[in-house]
């Protein structure tokens, strides 16, 4: 068991703070200052503000409608366009923030392991390469103007071209 503390080293805390001794019976008037400024104006936007945060959602617990991509979308819709357009920008920023988080993994895998991290840190590398392959290939090309509609375009495009080759290299075979 653990043995009681030397008391000479470690001297106990006193138990009553001493009370403070006022030098005259005069009232300070910062005192009466304070007091008028807390009833006046602290307190009034005190109550405000609890009041407003009982039915306060945090920007990070809002959640989103699903809404469609722009195919979906009527020809004359423009409302569902803009939908299409703000959705498109949500996900091109949640999917630029994963593929900076798989790079700090790797960047933080290869500062730890030092010389061995071509063989340590072969599954952040390989999934690094897989996420920003698929964000090239989704946002890749397009400018810094991109926008749903390229996008969509840029899309169609590379199926067309994939279905193309898939019929082209089936008549060699």
């Amino acid at each position: 068991m653990l043995e009681e503390p030397d008391q000479d080293l470690y001297q106990e805390s006193p138990c009553h703070t001493p009370a403070p001794n006022p030098q005259s019976a005069i009232p300070n008037p910062l005192d009466l200052v304070q007091k008028i400024f807390e009833y006046t104006v602290d307190a009034p936007g005190g109550t405000l503000s609890i009041a407003n945060t009982q039915n306060m959602s945090y920007y990070y617990h809002q959640k989103f409608r699903s809404i469609p991509d722009l195919m979906t979308c009527l020809e004359d819709d423009y409302v569902c366009f803009f939908e299409a357009e703000m959705q498109w920008e949500r996900d091109m920023k949640v999917n630029q923030e994963i593929v900076k988080i798989v790079q700090e993994r790797l960047t933080v895998c290869t500062q730890w392991e030092g010389e061995s991290h071509f063989q340590n840190c072969a599954g952040e590398y390989q999934k690094f390469k897989e996420v920003a392959k698929a964000y090239q290939t989704k946002y890749g090309d397009l400018g810094a103007y991109g926008n749903a509609r390229k996008c969509l375009m840029k899309q169609k495009q590379r199926m067309i071209t994939e279905r193309t080759l898939n019929v082209v290299l089936r008549r060699f075979q």
